[in-house]
């Protein structure tokens, strides 16, 4: 199904008017040809403007009003007839019906939703439509920038650890005819494909750096993660939903990750993890700076020539420094005043 986008149909300020006029003549007739029969004459403008009283309400049907980034898809007799794009009055056939089978589907998404509650409008309520008036939702198509925030899912990443994750995604119709006809409800259609493509880029990733893991599929270990990878991992998803969503003529501008947490049965022991990996870092440090210290003391010592200690006494003395350096209280020293042997 190919767009076509009618562009010669701005004159229903024009319609309006003359539809207007030929009311109010009408009118002028039907007293005139009343008058008319009454004085013996012929009752030809009489019945031409009963006919045009009672038929004349027709032209109005085909008036359309469409509003900036709003589109509608015209239908005659089921057969596609063409789409109306951009704000303006239009004038098409009163026998075209508008299509939207997505008119009533509210997700949580902008444009859908008004403090939790589903908008209803004057012309929600009373949208008039090909033969008459229609109840029903509103049938035209938003072409702005709308932003699809599905619930957060639980997925297991590479490792197995189940983590919780949702998503935002920036979106927009491009093509009307493709959103109407190629699938049944472009909304649900978007949503379904959101999900599918969250499921398949979060399973190649752990949540965390884990070694020995591939997430670019060029077979070398690298340190992609959910966590410090986000721009990537979020880039991914928005073209696994493009390339699903391009026969429902969607466009997919932009894609990011607005909750990442572990799944709540293992939170807990996944920060007493964390909390583990941090505190074995620190004490590495720690380590390390007190060697670095303990060398450095021994090596003033022999070069200033202070005092003279033999291995056991080195021993010793790495000993009690490392203790004292590396200890998570305060040293409490004891001062030995007798002889050094």
């Amino acid at each position: 199904m190919k767009e076509k986008v009618l562009t010669d149909k701005k004159n229903g300020m024009a319609v309006l008017i003359l539809t207007t006029l030929l009311y109010l003549a009408a009118i002028a007739g039907t007293i005139f040809g009343a008058i008319m029969v009454g004085e013996g004459r012929t009752p030809v403008l009489l019945i031409i403007s009963i006919i045009w009283l009672c038929l004349g309400w027709i032209p109005f049907c085909g008036l359309r009003v469409l509003k900036p980034q709003e589109a509608l898809v015209l239908t005659l007799f089921g057969n596609y007839v063409g789409t109306l794009k951009g704000d303006g009055f239009y004038f098409v056939n009163p026998f075209c019906s508008s299509v939207n089978p997505a008119a009533n589907t509210h997700l949580h998404q902008s444009g859908d939703v008004d403090n939790g509650e589903k908008k209803q409008t004057l012309s929600m309520a009373l949208n008039i439509n090909a033969g008459g008036a229609e109840i029903g939702g509103n049938k035209k198509l938003s072409l702005k920038i709308m932003t699809l925030n599905n619930n957060r899912q639980k997925i297991n990443d590479c490792l197995g650890n189940p983590v919780e994750i949702g998503i935002a995604v920036m979106w927009r119709v491009v093509d009307t005819a493709k959103a109407v006809f190629n699938v049944d409800n472009y909304k649900e259609y978007l949503s379904l494909q959101c999900d599918t493509a969250l499921r398949n880029i979060v399973r190649i990733y752990p949540y965390d750096v884990a070694p020995n893991v591939d997430t670019t599929g060029d077979g070398i270990a690298d340190e992609g993660s959910l966590r410090g990878s986000s721009e990537v991992v979020a880039e991914r998803i928005k073209n696994e939903i493009q390339q699903k969503v391009e026969e429902a003529g969607l466009e997919v501008l932009e894609a990011r990750i607005t909750y990442l947490a572990y799944a709540p049965e293992i939170a807990a022991v996944m920060l007493q993890r964390q909390q583990a990996s941090a505190v074995i870092d620190a004490r590495k440090m720690i380590v390390d700076g007190a060697v670095g210290m303990v060398e450095m003391a021994l090596d003033r010592l022999n070069e200033s020539g202070v005092v003279e200690l033999d291995e056991e006494r080195k021993a010793a003395m790495v000993s009690n420094l490392l203790v004292v350096l590396c200890g998570n209280r305060d040293a409490q020293p004891i001062v030995n005043s007798g002889s050094l042997y």
